[in-house]
Parts: C-alpha cells; sequence; structure tokens
C-alpha cells in the first residue's frame, strides 16, 4: 500500500469515528467531538472554564498559528468577515488583536447544530488572564481571570556553575532568578557571583487548579556573596512593600549596580587599555557589559535626560543626570528607546535604550560611564547610601517581623552540589 492510500484509509476511519460519535451525541450529556485534527483542533468536555455555561454546546481547543489571523480561526466557525472586522474595532480598547501571539491556547464554544457557529472566542494571554469575544448577539468583549491561590514553599541552592543553572538543577523555576536580581540589584552584583555563593528562599507561587503558574513573590532571602550573607526581608511601612535587611537598611540604594538584568563585564573602569579597535592603549573611563544585540538597558536611577542622540564613536547613547552629584551614559545602543529626548524625566529601572554595536564597537555591548562631581569614577567601587530605612513608628514591629522570618530563614538546608561544602549563615 502506497503513502495516500494509507493516509486516505486513516481520514477515512477517522472519519466514520467522528460520525458515530456525533451521532451518538445525547442532548442532556455532551460529547467531545474532534474536529479539524489537521490544524489541531480538538473538543474537550469543558463546561464552565470561564464563566460560560458549555454546556450542550462543543468546545474547541487550539493554538494560535505563526503567521495567523483572527479571520483565518473563526470564518472556517461561520462568522463572516464583516463581524470579524467590526470584533477587530470594538476589541481595541479592550485588547489588540493584531497582538495575537503565536503558541497561545485559544478556546472555541460553537453551537451542535448544522451551522456549527462560534459563539464564543477566548484567547488565553496567560494561564491565568483570557480575552471573552462573546458573538452570540451584539458583539461584546471582555477580560477575566481564573481564579488562583498561592502556596508557600522553601527553596535553597549552592551556585556551581550559575544562579539560573542552579536553579534548574534544582527543579526551580529560572523565574526566581529575575526575582531575585531585582531585590539584590543594589547589593549584588550579578555579573561577579562565584562558585560556592549560595541562596535560600522563602516564596509563593500562584497556581492555577493544580498548576504553578509563576513565582507570586519573595518574602524572605539570604544569599551569601564572598563569604558576606545578605538578607532581605519583605516589609510594608503602610502603602509601599520594599526589601529591608537584619539591621533595617533599605535593599533599594539611589542606583541599581548595573544597567542590564543579566550579562558579563567584557571590560572594566581602567586607566589604561588596549583600544581593540583604534590598536592603542588608552583610558577605559567606564565599565563594558556584553549582551546580545536588543538586550534592554535600564537607566540605573530616577533622572531628567541630557542627551540621547548618536555621534561618531559613541553610536546611539542617552546621558542622565540624576542629582548634583551623579550623572550616568549608556553608549553603543542599537536602538533608543522612545520618549528618550532632552529633558525626559525617567525611573530607575526603565528601559532607556536596547544593546548594540553602533559607534566604536567591535560587537554587541553596553559601555556604561559613570560621572561623580563632574569626574568619571568606577561605580563599582562608589559606596551609594542606602534609602529610606525603616522608620522609627515601625521599628518593634520590624522587629518582631524580622526575629521570625529569619528563624525560618536559617532553617532551611543547603543541598550540597559537587561536595562543595560551605558554611550556613
Amino acid at each position: 500500500m502506497n503513502r495516500s492510500s494509507i493516509i486516505l484509509t486513516v481520514a477515512i476511519g477517522f472519519s466514520v469515528v467522528c460520525l458515530v460519535i456525533i451521532f451518538t451525541h445525547k442532548s442532556k450529556v455532551p460529547q467531545p467531538v474532534f474536529v479539524q485534527a489537521i490544524d489541531s483542533l480538538v473538543s474537550v468536555e469543558c463546561y464552565d472554564e470561564f464563566g460560560i455555561d458549555a454546556e450542550g454546546y462543543d468546545v474547541i481547543k487550539g493554538k494560535i498559528r505563526p503567521n495567523e489571523f483572527l479571520s483565518d480561526i473563526l470564518l472556517p466557525m461561520n462568522i463572516p468577515y464583516a463581524s470579524i472586522s467590526n470584533l477587530a474595532e470594538k476589541s481595541k480598547s479592550v485588547f489588540d488583536i493584531r497582538k495575537l501571539n503565536s503558541g497561545k491556547n485559544y478556546t472555541i464554544i460553537r453551537s451542535t447544530d448544522s451551522l456549527k457557529k462560534a459563539l464564543y472566542f477566548i484567547y488565553e494571554a496567560s494561564p491565568v488572564d483570557f480575552v471573552v469575544y462573546d458573538l452570540t448577539d451584539t458583539i461584546s468583549i471582555y477580560k477575566g481571570s481564573r481564579p488562583t491561590k498561592l502556596e508557600s514553599r522553601t527553596a535553597s541552592g549552592i551556585i556551581n556553575s550559575s544562579l539560573y543553572q542552579t536553579l534548574m538543577d534544582q527543579d526551580l523555576s529560572p523565574a526566581l532568578a529575575m526575582e531575585m536580581a531585582d531585590i539584590y540589584a543594589w547589593s549584588i552584583d550579578f555579573y561577579r557571583i562565584q562558585k560556592g555563593d549560595y541562596f535560600k528562599l522563602m516564596y509563593t507561587v500562584k497556581k492555577v487548579e493544580d498548576q504553578v503558574v509563576g513565582v507570586d513573590d519573595i518574602q524572605a532571602a539570604v544569599f551569601q556573596h564572598y563569604g558576606s550573607p545578605f538578607y532581605a526581608f519583605q516589609f510594608s511601612q503602610g502603602e509601599q512593600v520594599d526589601y529591608f535587611d537584619e539591621d533595617g537598611n533599605s535593599l533599594r540604594k539611589a542606583f541599581l549596580q548595573a544597567p542590564l538584568k543579566f550579562s558579563r563585564i567584557s571590560s572594566g573602569y581602567t586607566k589604561r587599555r588596549f583600544h581593540p579597535v583604534q590598536k592603542r592603549y588608552k583610558a577605559h573611563l567606564g565599565t563594558d557589559y556584553a549582551a546580545p544585540s536588543g538586550t534592554p538597558i535600564m537607566a540605573v536611577g530616577d533622572g531628567v535626560v541630557l542627551e540621547a542622540k548618536y555621534k561618531k564613536y559613541n553610536g546611539n547613547y542617552v546621558k542622565i543626570k540624576h542629582n548634583a552629584t551623579y550623572t550616568t551614559q549608556y553608549l553603543h545602543m542599537s536602538k533608543i528607546a522612545s520618549g528618550m529626548k532632552s529633558g525626559a524625566r525617567v525611573k530607575q529601572g526603565q528601559i532607556i535604550g536596547y544593546v548594540g554595536s553602533t559607534g566604536l564597537a567591535t560587537g554587541p555591548h553596553v559601555c556604561f560611564r559613570f560621572w561623580k562631581n563632574g569626574s568619571q569614577v568606577d561605580h563599582r567601587r562608589e559606596k551609594i547610601p542606602p534609602s529610606e530605612p525603616i522608620k522609627p513608628e515601625y521599628a518593634s514591629k520590624y522587629s518582631a517581623y524580622l526575629k521570625q522570618w529569619k528563624a525560618k530563614l536559617d532553617e532551611i538546608t543547603i543541598p550540597v552540589v559537587n561536595s562543595i561544602q560551605t558554611k550556613e549563615a
């Protein structure tokens, strides 16, 4: 039997199975009908997943395919193009339908009569959030979310190669790396963590039914770095929630340690460096962070943009004045972020551009320059004072909170990786 015959035989058999299922369908107990297998669409039993009573209807699941438009999905479901166009227009204020992402799940609830017409289209933007397109009468569009619950967890690990790999070795979410990078952005240079550093965490995950859909928050953490423990405790002083150390000082300082979340230092601040392009020794009064082209570059502190333009050697760059003492500059961007112009105000952590190799550069990186009182200095050697510590009126409450959570952290054991022995904090 040749290939065509095999495919035809399978298709006929598949159709017969579908017909048997359809004709044995009972009005009170809907049965799943498998349809359009070529498009990876399957019907499932699902009667109230999105707050919609789907009993008595077909519920069809699928994934957005590359270069697939809403019309590609709904036209075969007997929704005319005029209605789809109207839906797209009405959707703009709720969700831009042009931003359907390849690989995202969607659900169609359709009638079981001869028309097989789509009644609802639900786009699942995330495991929690979704957008409902109600096509039953006049088109209505609204956002929804699945109910979630929080679950407390603990984690620990010893750095053997990288923070990311350590998390993977412990079957932990890589999102924890991003959370730790945010918490310790003012305390630890994550480009310089070393083998033998370790961490302990107390955190919560967000779950939909029994599926973990993300990290919610880190309540307490300690990161042992170069022999020193860096504690972080989440605490609220009224409206603002922040992280504080065991002495009640805020971990949020005036500047981030670096303008990129993760990267590597390719060239440090030095008075004498052999320039790879100019082929001569000269001062390099900045720190180069190598990263893939397009990596977001962040402002290390609040400030006002002095310059955002292109120069022959600097390439695309942004220069920011933070206060009367400090100014920073970010060079060789592939692109300057929208809104960056002289006089624009920026916030700490705001994206101001993207890594590139414009100007006098041999590869994608950002040259980060730091001025103090008008002179360029090595930002990694600067002692930046912390921001507002625990207020006196919250001191006793924080002391009790600290005692409780520090004791819990210290009870967490640390796994031994490749026989590395590390003394606990």
